[in-house]
This record gives structure tokens, C-alpha cells and sequence, in this order.
């Protein structure tokens, strides 16, 4: 082997060992460049290959000539004289090439099979379109869909995020990450809890709102184990950790359970449920709680509601204790008006109607009469006109009630006789007529 041959060689192997590429896929690659360089040549062959002696580094050069089915019948060594200058400058450019393409191959092989793997990373840049994390040998990319809304990433920052998918492109393995997908909060937890890395402990279902509210229900898997304080840990130390990379947002843990019930009261806490009544049709689940636990167990802007809805499957409707007696007394199809009673500036209470207008005092409520001006339309003025209409009405009914009794009497009193007179006695107020009588006994005279 001539010293050239050696220094090809040692410099190959060196190549090889720096880049993590083995010496036989660098000879192949360098093999084909020297055919089509070959074939450029005029006299070149219609068939050719070339050969790479490993140990040598000899090339060589053979033409080749084939039948109708490809196979080679005849084969002769056609290794032109200045070869070693053509095979120097191909090899060059072919291993360089070369190079290049198997570290995009192995980048790519590396982060192919780590979808929904967590990963470490360093911001690099941001943008209003997404942010780049160097994760050491790539960059991987975090678009603005996946990011949580309120966070900030600052350069040199370090960041753990969730692969989402891994493309494989003509510049490399692209890397998509995400920090406000659900599976973040599994990977962060089987990075602090070593009994659901052994499967002693299970995360059976998560629901997360991203920035705000996590919860995850858990299984064991072994009854010495409780799933819950593993998963917190000592005074809240594990899920601390998780809490801190999340930047604040709040994780609750709760445990899993086979039926729905207890999954559904598990996954309302912190509010306690008194009843849960499940219609399998809709698959819905009303939620009986007390009047003092309503609004814990909706949340903020219902979002306890929508995550334990999220985490168990169920439609959850929830209802007071008062609701449901409502319900069931009869009172639910009703309308009522929609409004609240108020003190006004002079302490008085007066109902305020909940699409304007002006209020109506106690009294007027009470009375139904009129409400004060601009309460046009208002339920309370709609009351004061029906009660106003029947008072009318009943007004009109007794009047008329009363000249009927008074003719009757005037009726009656005409048709009554007096006795010893053989007429009628006169109506009250009514002229009387003056009869001139003799006294009884006496004859005339």
C-alpha cells in the first residue's frame, strides 16, 4: 500500500470516527461519485463499477458489458491512468456530501421515535410566529399555536417542552414542540415520580387548560401504594416541581376510580358533592351540591366544571340543593322576573329590573299601581295596569249593582197597601193628598 493510499485511508477512518459514520458508508458513497466520474469520461464504458480495496485503498475501475437480462458476461479493468487525480477531487466533494446526509439521517433516526417524549432546550430566538430551542445537536420549534399564552420566553432560557411531531426534510429533521399540550404534564410527572416510571403508579386520564388549571386522575397499581401521595409527595414537594416548570399553573391530583360516581365527585374537589345522578342516554350527569358549595364546584368562569367534564367523559350539570327542590316542587317551568332587589340613596328597598329602566319601590310592587317614569315595558308596570283594569272593572260592576237595588225598592214600595185606606202607600218623599172625613156617628145635618 503506497503512503498516499494510507493517508486516504487514515483520513477516512478519522472522518469516520468524528462524524459517527462507519467507514464502509463512506467507501460506497465515494464508489458511485467515481463511476459517474468514469462514465464522463468519452471512452468510457456503458456499464461500469468500482471497487475500494478497505485495507489497500487501491481503486479500480471494471467495465462491464450485460445481456438483455442484466447479467454480466464479460468484465475487464478500465482504470485510466490519471484516475488517482479524478478519485482525489470526487473524494472531496463525495464525502463532504455525503457527510452531510448521514448526519441529517442520524439526527432524524434519533428524534423519530421520541414523539410525545419530553425534551430540555435553550431559547435561541422568538418571534411573533414561534419560538427555537437549541436542543444541542438540532433546533426544534415551537409555533405560537403551542405555546401558552401568558409565558415569555427569554433568550438563553432553559425549557422543557413535549415533541409533537418530527418531519424529516431536505435540511434536516424538523422538531415540532408544544408547552400546552396535555402530555407535558404526564412526561413532568414521570420525570418526579419514580412509582409511575415504574408503572407502580398510573396516570389514567388529564385534562389541562393551559396557563391556569391541570387535572390529572391516578391509578395504583399496587395496594401498598398510594397514588395520590406519590404523586404530591412530601408536603407537596413533587408536584411543586411540576407546578414550578409550568411557571404557576395549578395541577390538581385526584384519585381514579372504575365508577363513574366517585370519578365524578373525585374530579369536582375541591367541592364536595352530595348526590350524582347519571342518565346513561345522553350521557349526562347532574350534580347535586350544597347552596354554599355551587360556585366552588362550578370554578371560576366554570372552568372546575369543564375540566372534570374533560377528565371523566361525562356531561356534568350541576345543581343546588335549592335548585333541585325548586325542580321538584314545580316551580322550574315558570318564568320569573329577571331583576334584584336594591337599596337605593334614601334606604329604601326597590326592586331594579335586570333590562333597565327605572326601579319600582316596595309600594308600588305591593299595590301593582304604577312605577315611576321610564319603566315602560317593565314586568312591575304590566302588574299595576291588570290591577288597575280590575279595580275599574269592579267599581263599575257595584254602581251598577246599586241602581238596580234602588229601582227594585221604588217598585216594591208602589205596589204595598196600606190598611183601612185601601190604597197604596206613597213613595218616601213623594207628595200626599189630603182626604176630608166626617167624624164617625154623626148624620148629617
Amino acid at each position: 500500500m503506497s503512503k498516499t493510499n494510507f493517508e486516504f485511508l487514515d483520513a477516512l477512518g478519522q472522518i469516520a470516527r468524528d462524524k459517527g459514520i462507519s467507514v464502509e458508508t463512506l467507501l460506497d458513497a465515494l464508489a458511485n461519485a467515481l463511476v459517474a466520474a468514469y462514465k464522463r469520461r468519452p471512452d468510457a464504458a456503458e456499464e461500469a463499477v468500482v471497487t475500494i480495496d478497505p485495507d489497500s485503498g487501491e481503486i479500480r475501475v471494471y467495465g462491464q458489458e450485460l445481456d438483455e437480462d442484466g447479467n454480466v458476461i464479460r468484465e475487464w479493468d478500465d482504470t485510466p491512468n490519471d484516475f488517482g487525480r479524478i478519485a482525489a477531487q470526487t473524494a472531496k466533494q463525495v464525502i463532504l456530501q455525503r457527510i452531510r446526509e448521514v448526519e441529517r439521517d442520524l439526527k432524524y433516526e434519533e428524534y423519530a421515535g421520541r414523539e410525545g417524549d419530553i425534551v430540555t432546550g435553550i431559547v435561541q430566538q422568538t418571534d411573533n410566529r414561534y419560538t427555537l430551542l437549541d436542543l444541542g445537536k438540532v433546533e426544534a420549534l415551537l409555533p405560537q399555536a403551542e405555546q401558552v399564552s401568558y409565558e415569555r420566553y427569554e433568550h438563553g432560557a432553559r425549557l422543557k417542552a413535549y415533541i409533537v411531531e418530527v418531519r424529516k426534510t431536505t435540511k434536516g429533521p424538523q422538531i415540532v414542540v408544544s408547552r400546552s399540550h396535555p402530555g407535558l404534564i404526564k412526561r413532568l410527572f414521570e420525570l418526579e415520580v419514580p412509582e409511575i416510571s415504574s408503572g407502580a403508579v398510573e396516570i389514567k386520564a388529564a385534562a389541562r387548560e393551559p396557563g391556569h388549571r391541570t387535572k390529572i386522575a391516578v391509578w395504583s397499581n399496587d395496594p401498598n401504594v398510594d397514588p395520590v401521595g406519590a404523586c404530591v409527595g412530601a408536603r407537596g414537594s413533587r408536584v411543586r416541581m411540576v407546578t414550578n416548570e409550568l411557571r404557576g399553573e395549578r395541577v390538581d391530583v385526584v384519585p381514579y376510580s372504575d365508577d363513574p360516581v366517585e370519578l365524578i365527585q373525585s374530579a369536582l374537589a375541591p367541592a364536595r358533592v352530595r348526590e350524582v345522578r347519571l342518565d346513561d342516554d345522553t350521557g349526562t350527569a347532574t350534580v347535586i351540591v350544597s347552596d354554599y358549595q355551587l360556585s366552588l364546584a362550578i370554578g371560576k368562569e366554570g372552568q372546575n366544571a369543564r375540566l372534570a367534564a374533560r377528565l371523566t367523559g361525562w356531561r356534568i350539570d350541576i345543581k343546588s340543593e335549592t335548585q333541585l327542590a325548586e325542580e321538584e316542587s314545580g316551580y322550574a317551568g315558570e318564568e320569573w322576573a329577571e331583576g334584584e332587589w336594591i337599596q337605593n340613596e334614601a334606604g329604601e328597598m326597590v326592586w331594579q329590573p335586570a333590562e333597565g329602566g327605572s326601579a319600582v319601590s316596595a309600594t308600588e310592587w305591593a299595590e301593582g299601581a304604577e312605577g315611576a317614569e321610564g319603566t315602560e315595558g317593565t314586568e312591575g308596570e304590566a302588574v299595576a295596569e291588570l290591577v288597575a283594569e280590575d279595580v275599574a272593572e269592579s267599581e263599575v260592576e257595584a254602581v251598577e249593582d246599586a241602581v238596580a237595588v234602588e229601582e227594585a225598592a221604588a217598585v216594591a214600595a208602589e205596589e204595598i197597601e196600606i190598611p183601612g185606606t185601601g190604597g197604596t202607600e206613597a213613595a218616601e218623599g213623594a207628595p200626599s193628598a189630603e182626604v176630608d172625613r166626617e167624624p164617625a156617628g154623626e148624620a148629617p145635618a
